[in-house]
């Protein structure tokens, strides 16, 4: 009756398993091979870690004579490999003195582990410099629009940079190990359509604050006019832009609406031209009517942020001889231009007032013929 395996048998079939068979046991070389891999493993452990302390020890110090802050990455990626991958690569290099079959499983764990450390901190590395590019990035931003300027989408796009990076690092690694990756990456797409469709109102508005990024239509601080509203924009977000209005209250707008809508900037304003127009009464003397372009063009003439363009006589109204006067704010800033505005308004009230000149207003005189 077979009580089943005895410990020969047991111990035969571990030994098999790394490439040694049980009568090897009484050869000395087998002894001998065993030894050397031992001593390369641990020449090759100590070597990797003494050209690692002084390579990055002397890049070190290189580095910090440099203002730019790129070489600081590359230098901290070669310090940031660990001892693991030392480990399983001076493994694998102890095998080469094993006389170990093709399929051995012992090889082909130490092959699986060394690539998944070299697959590590490849993609640990290359997420480092994903970071120094976003940073470098947000630096040169707030540099241009100032601190308060909103980056989050910088920040969304390094993070989704490193989650493609990770997952075609996992899809290289199953290829490489002998998997089949075409049915993972077909049911991948299949299922991302269905999120897309899924998400499509979300998604429409994270591309549009891509597009809003990259096109700069506004930035923070901006004043803006979206269809009825408008007001000064105060936050970019990655799904909305919140506009605070002159009412105080806050405006929020999807990205996507942004997109598809007419925008009115006008802090890209270098000064507003202000078109109005004046009229003065039937019964004013042609000297004073004569006298209005030039008292205009010298208020305005004297005012500090404004510039004089026309004054003209230019119309028999109903009810009153009409001037139409322009002008230029020199100014972006609304509250300036509504000071410079009121400025010219009030010195020509006080001018006209000087010269007894009459503002017209509507009027109707009816004649009665006996």
């Amino acid at each position: 009756m077979d009580f089943g395996i005895g410990p020969v048998e047991n111990m035969n079939n571990i030994l098999n398993g790394i490439g040694i068979n049980l009568s090897d046991l009484q050869n000395p070389e087998l002894y001998a091979d065993y030894g050397l891999a031992i001593a390369v493993f641990f020449i090759t452990f100590a070597a990797l870690n003494l050209i690692k302390m002084l390579l990055v020890g002397n890049l070190k110090k290189l580095a910090k004579k440099t203002a730019n802050k790129l070489d600081d990455t590359l230098v901290e990626i070669l310090d940031g490999v660990g001892a693991p991958f030392y480990f399983f690569f001076s493994s694998y290099v102890a095998t080469w003195f094993l006389e170990l079959a093709a399929g051995s499983p012992v090889l082909l764990v130490i092959n699986y582990l060394l690539l998944i450390s070299i697959v590590y901190y490849a993609v640990k590395g290359v997420g480092k410099l994903v970071d120094y590019g976003v940073g470098h990035l947000i630096r040169e931003r707030q540099k241009d629009e100032g601190k308060n300027e909103d980056v989050s989408l910088i920040k969304l796009s390094g993070k989704i940079v490193k989650v493609i990076i990770w997952a075609f690092a996992l899809l290289l690694f199953l290829g490489n190990i002998g998997l089949d990756i075409t049915p993972l990456v077909a049911g991948a797409g299949v299922g991302g359509i269905a999120i897309a469709f899924g998400l499509q109102s979300i998604l429409g508005d994270i591309f549009a604050s891509f597009s809003i990024y990259f096109d700069k239509p506004f930035k923070v601080g901006d004043y803006v006019m979206v269809g009825p509203d408008e007001g000064t924009v105060k936050s970019i977000g990655i799904k909305s832009t919140r506009i605070q209005a002159l009412r105080g209250e806050e405006i929020v707008i999807s990205n996507k609406e942004l997109t598809n809508t007419r925008i009115n900037n006008f802090k890209r304003m270098n000064n507003r031209r202000i078109d109005f127009r004046i009229g003065v009464t039937y019964q004013t003397s042609p000297a004073k009517l004569e006298k209005i372009p030039k008292i205009v063009k010298k208020i305005i003439d004297d005012v500090k942020l404004s510039k004089f363009d026309r004054c003209h006589f230019s119309k028999f109204a109903d009810s009153a001889l009409e001037y139409t006067i322009v002008y230029y704010v020199l100014s972006r800033d609304y509250v300036k231009y509504m000071d410079t505005q009121q400025e010219i308004n009030l010195a020509i009230a006080k001018a006209f007032a000087k010269e007894k000149i009459e503002f017209a207003y509507p009027t109707q005189t009816i004649f009665v013929q006996k």
